[in-house]
């Protein structure tokens, strides 16, 4: 049996975008074969790719051989631990580790840097979680009973409701080229362990400015749609 934790994963990048896991119970794997706790739709994922545990009590994620191996936060790891906001990337998939609450305390500055820690192999799953999908009328941004993640100063405007077919296929279109972009700019970011900051390379600076640059042109375009920019 488990110890029971308010751990949650959010997926971001990968097949299964916009998925989240919440009110697992540890031990979890993570991978693409019935008996995971978090089961992923994507080829590049071993059949049961890593594990996560708790370890005095703090959350420690091993790779369990894994074809394509584990990154968290940019590095390629064998054996980390892991903390509010980060990112774990498994095949072409990205998840978040955190809830609202936890990522928004560390925003804060209150969460306290975990201390190193080992932990040997023990095999074993833990049972199905839970698993929660975004619906049509819900807010994408809400991550549950915590709130929405605040790390805007305002709150994310809702989608447009009760787009004909094609405004919503164009739409899926653009939201998806701009999630993209951002990603492959983000994606390969190190963050050590102990950091306090992220930095980025030029390359994928110049690439989330190219990204500002498109989404200034599409807020011209939809305030005005005729182009007249006297």
């Amino acid at each position: 049996m488990g110890s029971a934790k308010n751990v949650c994963f959010q997926v971001i990048e990968g097949v299964d975008k916009g998925r989240r896991f919440a009110n697992l119970e540890l031990p979890i794997t993570i991978g693409r074969e019935d008996g995971n706790v978090i089961r992923l739709a994507d080829d590049r994922v071993s059949r049961f790719h890593v594990k996560i545990q708790e370890y005095q009590g703090q959350l420690v994620l091993m790779d369990l051989d894994s074809t394509n191996g584990t990154r968290v936060n940019g590095e390629t790891v064998q054996l980390r631990l892991l903390r509010p906001g980060d990112r774990i990337s498994v095949g072409r998939s990205t998840l978040i580790y955190g809830t609202a609450e936890q990522i928004r305390s560390l925003f804060k500055g209150s969460q306290q840097a975990p201390s190193e820690a080992t932990v040997g192999p023990d095999a074993g799953s833990g049972s199905e979680a839970e698993v929660v999908l975004e619906q049509a009328e819900e807010d994408p941004f809400d991550f549950g009973p915590e709130g929405p993640l605040d790390v805007f100063t305002t709150e994310p405007p809702s989608l447009p409701s009760r787009l004909s077919p094609a405004q919503a296929a164009r739409l899926a279109e653009v939201v998806e080229f701009l999630h993209r972009a951002l990603a492959e700019a983000t994606g390969d970011v190190q963050i050590p362990l102990q950091a306090t900051e992220a930095r980025l390379p030029l390359a994928s600076w110049q690439q989330v400015q190219a990204v500002l640059t498109i989404l200034s042109r599409y807020c011209r375009q939809i305030s005005n749609p005729d182009g007249d920019d006297s």
